[in-house]
Order: structure tokens, then sequence, then C-alpha cells
């Protein structure tokens, strides 16, 4: 995984296909569809069948076992959690299937690590900054570490020095953009995240 991963997120029902496919259609490779937005398993679904090899796309917001084995049935290609769950983590190695562990502390990151995460999802990046990574880093430089929330056009550079990916979702995902079904302006600002990820 490198670069920029695209997480949709709605509290309200949207088009999650149209939403994805405009990201995708923007340059973006990596679309993460929350388990906790309306129909998203639906979505998953609708996304692999249209998008192909064009993108992958993964579930995010997983909070049990039972989550990543739902997922995974819906055609998710990667998993996302929210905290540290080695038992979600111990699916995932089981079926196969890439896993961003969330952790916020060194232990926690150093656990998510231990119990076979490919990647650490750092949450919430944007607030605990880049020295945070940085320090972290010093010590866990095995550590393949993914910031997410707060991740923004000016600040993503900096955090993929450091890291292989970011995870980036209102910022990117624009709400606004969606419920006005303006598939043109999202295409426009996912190109403008992945020109920007390229030149770092």
């Amino acid at each position: 995984m490198k670069g920029v991963v695209a997480i949709i997120r709605s509290a309200e029902p949207i088009d999650i296909l149209q939403t994805g496919l405009a990201l995708v259609e923007g340059g973006i490779r990596y679309v993460e569809v929350t388990l906790n937005t309306p129909n998203a398993l639906d979505g998953i679904e609708a996304l692999r069948e249209s998008l192909g090899e064009r993108a992958q796309v993964g579930a995010g917001t997983i909070l049990r076992p039972a989550d990543v084995l739902r997922a995974i049935s819906a055609g998710s290609q990667f998993i996302v959690t929210p905290t540290l769950q080695p038992d979600s983590v111990e699916v995932c190695r089981k079926e196969g299937v890439p896993v961003l562990c969330g952790a916020m502390t060194p232990t926690e990151i150093q656990h998510a690590h231990n119990t076979g995460a490919d990647y650490v999802k750092l949450f919430p990046a944007g607030t605990l900054g880049l020295d945070y990574i940085k320090n972290v880093l010093g010590p866990l430089p095995m550590v393949k570490i993914v910031p997410t929330g707060g991740v923004t056009l000016e600040n993503m550079t900096q955090f993929l020095k450091l890291c292989p990916a970011v995870g980036v979702g209102s910022n990117l995902v624009d709400l606004k953009l969606v419920h006005h079904a303006d598939w043109n302006g999202l295409s426009s600002l996912a190109k403008q995240y992945v020109t920007r990820a390229a030149e770092g």
C-alpha cells in the first residue's frame, strides 16, 4: 500500500458506488468504505464489481472479527480497524487479507505490529503530529504507520516522507460534493491529492 487511501464515511445514505468511481477517476487507488456508512457492504460489493483491477476496495471501522468476515464476504481487499484488535488481525491473517490495525501509543503500535498487522493506522495523526511519528519510528523503525485523521493537502507530503501511505477522509471525500452529485468536482479534488502525493 502506497500513497493515498480515500475514506468514504457518512452518517446518511450516499451513493457509495459513484463516490468511489469519482475518486478512482481522479487517480485514487485505495478506497476504504467504513461500515458505519449506511449500506456499506452493498457499496463495497458494487465497487468491486465496477472497478475490477483499477483500485483496491477495503472496509473500515471494523470493530470485531465478525465484521471482518462480513466485509471479506462483500469483497473487501483490505481491512481497517480504528482500535487495537488482535482478534480481528488474526482473522485477517487467516483469510489472507491485509489489515491496517488502529493504534496510538508506542505500546499499542508495537503490539499491533507483533500480532501481524501489515500496517498500523495512527489516529488522530493531525493532532499527534509529525514529531510524534518521528519519535515512535526511532525505536520502532520496522512499523509501517499510516497516519489518518487531520491529513490535508498541506501536510500530506510531510507525512508521506515518513510513512508509506496516508488515510484521508472528509478533507478528500467532501460530502458537500457527494450530496450534490458533483462527481467531476470530487475527481478533481482527488487528482489534487494524488498529484501532491507524487510530488512528495
